[in-house]
């Protein structure tokens, strides 16, 4: 069994702390409790980054040794060529997720570097959506 790879980028770290009327109260913490009680014995590896870097390098290490990716990229969704280009190079099932729908924030918001090599894309379940997205990611991988 491949783990799946939760990556988070910047500023997630802040989640129940930054602008909760977008994001919520829900902490990282308590996301990652979500994404391994969802997975069950599946191996997961749950990570969060503010650098572009870090991500590009586990991004690398998933597509390596991983099975699928759940990638929240936050900003580094919309200007992240580097990350785009890491992302492409993955073989396995990608999902794409925001805890907010980008497409109803303001206009920048909107275009997504990520969402045309990702599988799926979910948005706007806030951060309880996590379940889903890791239930969906098992689903797709053991559909391979």
């Amino acid at each position: 069994m491949k783990p799946i790879y939760v990556l988070n980028g910047p500023n997630l770290n802040r989640l129940g702390q930054r602008e909760p009327e977008i994001y919520g109260h829900m902490t990282l913490v308590e996301v990652e409790a979500i994404c391994r009680d969802a997975a069950g014995d599946w191996p997961l590896e749950f990570r969060q980054s503010n650098s572009e870097s870090e991500m590009i390098g586990w991004i690398h290490e998933a597509t390596d040794d991983g099975g699928g990716i759940i990638i929240n990229p936050a900003a580094f969704t919309f200007y992240s060529m580097a990350i785009m280009d890491a992302l492409k190079m993955f073989p396995g099932p990608l999902i794409e997720f925001h805890i907010s729908n980008i497409h109803k924030r303001e206009k920048m918001y909107h275009h997504s570097l990520v969402s045309g090599v990702a599988t799926a894309v979910m948005a706007g379940l806030g951060a309880p959506g996590y379940r889903i997205a890791v239930l969906e990611l098992l689903r797709l991988m053991k559909g391979r």
